[in-house]
């Protein structure tokens, strides 16, 4: 039989695809901002901000870039006064629209109140 290089202690203590997802995706905002910026399709900096209730400034930039850095986010920057940023998902993030939209059908079927009203109804990004 071949060796199967997944089959070792080494391999099987870590799940590269997921951890390389994790290390994208850690940060207490970055799904969200993922989320409102598939939703609204593009999103100025302060727009972000007032839908993150409780978020700094600092962290918005800071997960802002990282997305940015990693490829899920293109930042448009326009030279006016006052200074214009938006932001828009790359190719990259737009593959993750699919995903974002597993995980809301996910919470709101096993996680929500029976209650819950989804506010963004049928609207939210195809998959």
């Amino acid at each position: 039989m071949s060796e199967n290089k997944f089959a070792g202690d080494d391999a099987l203590a870590r799940c590269v695809p997921m951890s390389k997802l994790q290390a994208i995706l850690s940060g207490k905002w970055k799904i969200l901002i993922l989320w409102y910026v598939a939703f609204y399709k593009v999103q100025r900096f302060g727009q972000l901000r007032r839908r993150l209730e409780g978020i700094t400034q600092s962290t918005l930039t800071k997960q802002l870039r990282e997305l940015e850095q990693d490829g899920f986010l293109h930042r448009e920057i326009y030279r006016e006064i006052p200074p214009r940023v938006e932001y828009r998902l790359t190719e990259l993030g737009e593959s993750f629209i699919p995903v974002l939209y597993q995980m809301l059908s996910w919470s709101e079927e096993r996680l929500c109140p029976p209650d819950y009203v989804n506010p963004y109804g049928d609207q939210a990004p195809e998959p």
